[in-house]
């Protein structure tokens, strides 16, 4: 295939996209010529388009490098992807546009219609979502999900030491800044050049819907203030989920919390994260009600989980809303040194917040108060209510939004790591990390392990570190104490 046959394609891929017009074709062909360079050009007739549009834009950055218009680092060719993906994709006005005539008809048409759009140009990193290693894991509290993430690529030397040496610039101030929007990138800024982002009127608020780049379940998508400002929990974001869950009635809708330790990897800039997928948490069943006397029209309980969780529910977001806040104020001022639970510090430093989850079951709106306490001491520097050091050779990092529902995103080292304890509970000679010993060794002592069952029986085991994991960010405990204090907690409301 002559590489002007590859470019034809691609033009008419861009014209089916709705951005365009088949007058627009001579333009858009010296459009991509312009950015892959002339040489290699050979004539060819048009024909039906057989390739998907990421074959056809890889075949393109081939020829760039070729042409010796871009070098052959990574970052390098993503500009590059990006800057051909855009002739791909209609204008963000257009976008819009086409996002409301399809909300018109119903809101689940709109957000496939921006979901597909997202995915055919390459926003959504399809093909690198789909090396993670996903399995279920079955646990006392039900079917948890696991995922090692091998989604983003391992950066090259040469891409790292051109990152340090690339100009650092404020702008955008960070990945979540609606100016991402077009945005051509840098090598040590990623390319934005084909992302688009739906405007979203939230109570008279400018904010923004987009899809995740590396999705960790369906539909994953960010909700993100137009602002730049700090998360912060406060009773407008518990009005602002529910809000949101009014606007799109099949997404369900949470932030993370809003201090370190405790809360998501962005916390520079306000945005909640939702999507299309029912989580672990959502399906688990409440196993204590719980009387709010100043709020009849609100049922709510705790839920059976290894966090500690409060679910409201009521047909009116209001009233959910003044529940949700009241909570929320009583449990940040509350203490209880019985269980290492402690609101404030001497110097009055806050370490009390809510991870919440709204989402709809018919007629009602519903919410999931997730308590959360960033305490740290001595035997656990990293935070009492954090992964504790003997499950940390699985999963170390901060347990955010995402994990509390019950979907583990678990670090890369993992999948070389889980091959080597294989070999060793198999009696193979190994590398395996001296980290792994205790674990691996209780594995071996409690299952007969063979070749043909290892992997599941590993795969079950790091569900039950990740189950432990969860139980230790629980700030009131599965045990006996731990749960006279949650009804203590309860009891106050």
């Amino acid at each position: 295939m002559g590489i002007s046959q590859i470019v034809r394609d691609f033009v008419s891929l861009a014209i089916h996209s709705g951005g365009w017009m088949d007058m627009d074709r001579v333009y858009l062909e010296n459009q991509v010529i312009g950015l892959i360079g002339e040489d290699g050009l050979e004539a060819a007739e048009v024909h039906p388009v057989e390739i998907t549009a990421a074959d056809l834009v890889q075949l393109l950055v081939e020829q760039a490098v070729k042409n010796q218009v871009i070098g052959d680092l990574s970052g390098e060719k993503d500009m590059l992807e990006a800057q051909l993906m855009d002739l791909l994709t209609p204008p963000p006005s257009v976008v819009n546009a086409y996002f409301a005539q399809y909300y018109a008809k119903k809101p689940e048409e709109a957000t496939d219609y921006f979901f597909q759009l997202s995915q055919t140009n390459n926003y959504i990193k399809t093909k690198d979502i789909a090396k993670n290693i996903v399995f279920p894991a079955e646990t006392e509290y039900g079917t948890l999900e696991i995922t090692i993430n091998l989604s983003k690529p391992e950066k090259d030397p040469k891409q790292i030491a051109a990152e340090r040496e690339a100009v650092q610039v404020d702008y955008p101030k960070c990945l979540l800044c609606m100016e991402n929007e077009g945005y051509k990138g840098r090598l040590n800024y990623p390319a934005r050049t084909n992302h688009r982002i739906i405007r979203m009127n939230l109570d008279g608020e400018s904010w923004g819907l987009q899809y995740s780049p590396y999705a960790y379940y369906n539909e994953h998508c960010i909700v993100l203030s137009e602002e730049h400002r700090p998360m912060k929990i406060t009773r407008e974001t518990f009005a602002r989920l529910l809000k949101i869950t009014e606007v799109l009635p099949h997404y369900f809708v949470g932030s993370n919390a809003d201090l370190p330790i405790v809360g998501g990897s962005i916390l520079s800039h306000d945005h909640y994260q939702g999507g299309r997928h029912t989580f672990p948490m959502a399906v688990a069943p409440v196993e204590k009600e719980i009387e709010l006397k100043l709020f009849p029209s609100v049922s709510a309980g705790i839920v059976k989980w290894p966090m500690s969780v409060i679910r409201l529910q009521s047909t009116q977001s209001k009233d959910l809303v003044d529940a949700a806040e009241y909570i929320f104020e009583s449990w940040k001022q509350y203490t209880d040194k019985s269980v290492d639970v402690v609101a404030f510090s001497a110097d009055g430093t806050p370490h009390h917040t809510i991870t919440p989850i709204a989402r709809r079951k018919g007629d009602f709106f519903e919410l999931d108060l997730v308590l959360r306490d960033n305490n740290v001491s001595e035997a656990f520097p990293d935070g009492i209510f954090h992964p504790h050091p003997d499950v940390q050779h699985i999963k170390k990092e901060n347990i955010g939004l995402i994990e509390v529902m019950g979907l583990a995103v678990l670090p890369p080292r993992l999948k070389e790591e889980m091959q080597e304890v294989e070999k060793y509970l198999l009696d193979q000679p190994n590398e395996m990390q001296a980290y792994h010993k205790e674990w691996a060794d209780a594995i071996k002592a409690d299952y007969a392990v063979t070749a043909a069952n290892a992997e599941e029986i590993l795969q079950q085991s790091i569900g039950k570190v990740f189950a432990r994991v969860l139980e230790d960010a629980g700030v009131f405990k599965r045990d006996k104490a731990g749960q006279a204090a949650f009804a203590r907690f309860t009891a106050g409301l």
